[in-house]
């Protein structure tokens, strides 16, 4: 695909775009591996059919892609925890990851230190978090094994347990406050 800073290049333009947005007809994606599998209506289980990353690989769908490789793509997550939100996608369709050969596994996480660092670098982030909700009761929404790139910055307060965390270390710090007998509300009223 390039160089690596055209790779950066090209994750930038897409994750800070600075011109108008490309049209809706448009895909970005390039058809491949899915489109080569797809079969008549009569003779297709439904499963691929239906599913929004099928769509997305064989151009049906419109998506914003980040990078492309023989067994995988690259995309921007459409509901994103936070800028730079992306989803490594296997070209094939496998349910969850237990169905996903160890192969495309290796594939898609060999990927990881090459697509994190560029949506790092252009999303300005200290850090990441790598997921995968596989199975229902995890989370998984989506029934097409992905990989989730969340960029992640200092005091995000992203997930529910860092947000009580901060709400622990706010009232431990009020309660001391309040001992020195400091009223912490009256400096924020007016």
């Amino acid at each position: 695909m390039g160089t690596p800073k055209r790779r950066l290049a090209v994750l930038s333009s897409h994750l800070l775009p600075t011109g108008p947005a490309p049209c809706s007809s448009s895909s970005g994606v390039s058809a491949s591996f899915c489109a080569q599998q797809r079969l008549s209506h009569s003779q297709e289980s439904g499963h691929e059919n239906d599913c929004v990353f099928c769509k997305i690989i064989r151009g049906e769908s419109p998506a914003v892609k980040l990078y492309e490789y023989d067994t995988c793509l690259c995309i921007l997550d459409t509901n994103p925890l936070s800028l730079g939100h992306s989803l490594i996608v296997p070209k094939s369709h496998f349910s969850c990851l237990d169905a996903t050969p160890p192969s495309v596994v290796a594939a898609m996480c060999a990927k990881v230190p090459l697509i994190s660092n560029a949506i790092m670098k252009a999303t300005d982030a200290d850090s990441f978090n790598l997921l995968v909700n596989n199975g229902a009761a995890a989370g998984q929404v989506i029934f097409h094994t992905h990989i989730h790139i969340i960029p992640r910055k200092a005091r995000d307060c992203l997930w529910t347990s860092e947000v009580t965390v901060a709400y622990l270390l706010s009232y431990s710090l009020q309660a001391k406050l309040k001992e020195r007998s400091i009223n912490v509300w009256s400096f924020s009223r007016v």
